[in-house]
């Protein structure tokens, strides 16, 4: 049987690369995680999770610890010694169990690895069993290295549509993760990046991105497929402050349409819902990005 369900073989489909996938497929019935993968998460000090919190929306947010704090304690168990903070949009949805889609990347080396399963609150943070471990593509992803720093959340700011200076900030950006879900629940966080101005903010609601090449297996869009409610997690690099939005995607896949965005296959469309941000809310700050060379020009 696929791993793949019925969305994500439509989008594979659509984009032509059905037998590419199939090719890919065995490395997604791996719950396990890989002795290299284990050596790789004990060594970081991020992690974006994503669910759906209980008025059933996604989300996407970030957890940060001294390497250690993401740990193996079992074949397919990851332990987390971190949870939300105050005002972010996950912490009440992570206090009982949920599904979650997890990426853990190393931003200065591009090494990444993406995990999904279930989650249950501990009185550390949180046991994740895990049903699938498997890498992800590096392509896109800026260079930063990170500096540790005391986390002091501020007080969450909430809104239906972003502020004029969150439309700056997020037509500067160069890097976002998305959460989706399939219809059974499911959960997926993918990365998302380019040269700042890839992502578009055309107004307080309305956002739009290319999709590049990547990996072929359109876990994001297949989900999109048959579940269009999105998450997307904005961090600010320098400051800590994460910008989390919820809404709606909708991928066109008119080829003409994507010819006149440089390196576009596709394009995205996303309609804000709802919009939280937490300044401070990361306890890392990251220096200046070396842009990946595979980003194409804005």
């Amino acid at each position: 049987m696929s791993p793949f369900h019925r969305g994500e073989l439509t989008a594979q489909k659509r984009a032509g690369v059905l037998h590419e996938a199939a090719r890919l497929a065995p490395m997604l019935g791996r719950p396990e995680i890989p002795r290299g993968a284990r050596l790789f998460l004990a060594e970081q000090p991020m992690l974006v999770l994503g669910a759906t919190d209980r008025d059933g929306d996604p989300w996407a947010t970030l957890l940060t610890g001294p390497p250690g704090f993401l740990d193996v304690d079992g074949p397919s168990t990851l332990t987390i010694a971190a949870t939300p903070g105050p005002g972010d949009p996950l912490r009440e949805a992570l206090a009982g169990p949920v599904q979650v889609g997890m990426i853990v990347i190393e931003p200065e080396t591009r090494r990444r690895v993406r995990m999904n399963g279930t989650a249950h609150p501990t009185p550390a943070g949180l046991r994740v069993e895990l049903a699938q471990v498997y890498g992800n593509c590096p392509k896109y992803i800026q260079a930063r290295v990170p500096t540790p720093t005391p986390a002091a959340p501020g007080v969450a700011w909430r809104g239906d549509a972003l502020t004029a200076a969150a439309l700056d900030f997020v037509n500067t950006a160069d890097t976002f993760f998305i959460t989706t879900a399939d219809l059974e629940g499911h959960t997926d966080a993918s990365h998302r990046g380019g040269n700042p101005g890839f992502l578009h903010a055309s107004g307080p609601t309305r956002l739009r991105w290319p999709d590049y090449v990547g990996n072929s297996m359109f876990n994001t869009f297949g989900n999109l497929e048959v579940n269009p409610r999105a998450g997307l997690l904005l961090p600010d690099w320098a400051t800590g402050t994460l910008l989390h939005l919820t809404g709606s995607a909708v991928v066109d896949w008119d080829r003409s349409h994507a010819a006149a965005v440089p390196g576009a296959q596709r394009l995205v469309d996303f309609t804000v819902e709802r919009v939280v941000r937490v300044p401070s809310a990361s306890g890392l700050r990251w220096s200046d990005a070396q842009f990946s060379r595979f980003n194409p020009q804005v």
